[in-house]
């Protein structure tokens, strides 16, 4: 997909956060208790724009299945996670339903020996269970890949007509999966697009969204209008929708730039 996108109306920088907002916001939270053309502007985009909210980027590329599976094993692990309040996963690649391509994938291998990384994999390693330094603070899962090979777009002309618990208050349960909130660039099995020069919408549009916005909306609210700056999108013929996956926040997640 190439095209000219209008972004006049959002930031080329991170707008601070305002010192008030954040204690307000504070205050209410307290009461209530292969090859890719243009991957490398998404690449520089991402890291910018993390940095200036504060976040360690640490970066893995051209990796295989198994290489994601352990890169991301292996932050389940790292040592500064017990002091973070909350971390980013972005994933950017090729992918189909349910898994991410690594770079060694081709259309003539079998499902046993498929070079994929499954997207259930992030979930299983960060959850609970298997990454206490993480329980109970936000999780945040960016995936930028093709869930399939369907198209976005359909012709309308051609289509015919409570639980309770008698457990003691003081038990060491927790959920196994909490505090996760994921958006994916597409909905199941259709494709994803991206300019070659500009790099791919999401991350055009995530990038733009959390630079203007992030000062005073929560993040399931920026999720919500990079959704809708794909509905806007009158100019191509090509159609992509990116969902969110599997929220499981119980609480609004400010990232509070500037602060």
């Amino acid at each position: 997909m190439a095209g000219t996108l209008q972004a006049d109306w959002w930031s080329t920088n991170l707008i601070p956060c305002e010192k008030s907002f954040w204690n307000s916001k504070k205050n209410d939270l307290k009461n209530r208790g292969l090859d890719r053309h243009g991957a490398d502007v998404d690449e520089r985009n991402m890291q910018r724009l993390l940095e200036d909210l504060g976040y360690e980027v640490v970066k893995h590329t051209n990796l295989t299945g198994q290489q994601m599976d352990k890169a991301v094993l292996d932050f389940s692990k790292h040592s500064k996670l017990k002091d973070t309040d909350s971390v980013f996963v972005v994933i950017m690649s090729h992918g189909k339903s349910g898994s991410i391509l690594g770079v060694n994938w081709n259309k003539t291998q079998t499902a046993e020996k498929e070079d994929v990384f499954p997207i259930d994999n992030i979930y299983k390693h960060l959850n609970s269970a298997n990454c206490r330094a993480l329980i109970d603070k936000p999780k945040i899962i960016i995936i930028q890949a093709c869930r399939g090979e369907e198209p976005g777009n359909v012709d309308l002309s051609s289509v015919g007509g409570s639980l309770s618990s008698d457990g003691a208050s003081g038990s060491h349960f927790v959920h196994l999966e909490k505090d996760f909130g994921a958006l994916l660039s597409s909905t199941p099995h259709t494709k994803s697009y991206r300019d070659n020069v500009k790099g791919s919408l999401l991350i055009q549009f995530f990038v733009g969204i959390v630079k203007t916005h992030a000062c005073e909306k929560e993040l399931d609210k920026l999720f919500t209008m990079i959704m809708g700056c794909f509905e806007g999108l009158t100019q191509y013929d090509e159609k992509q929708m990116p969902v969110k996956h599997r929220w499981s926040m119980t609480k609004p997640f400010y990232l509070f730039p500037g602060i």
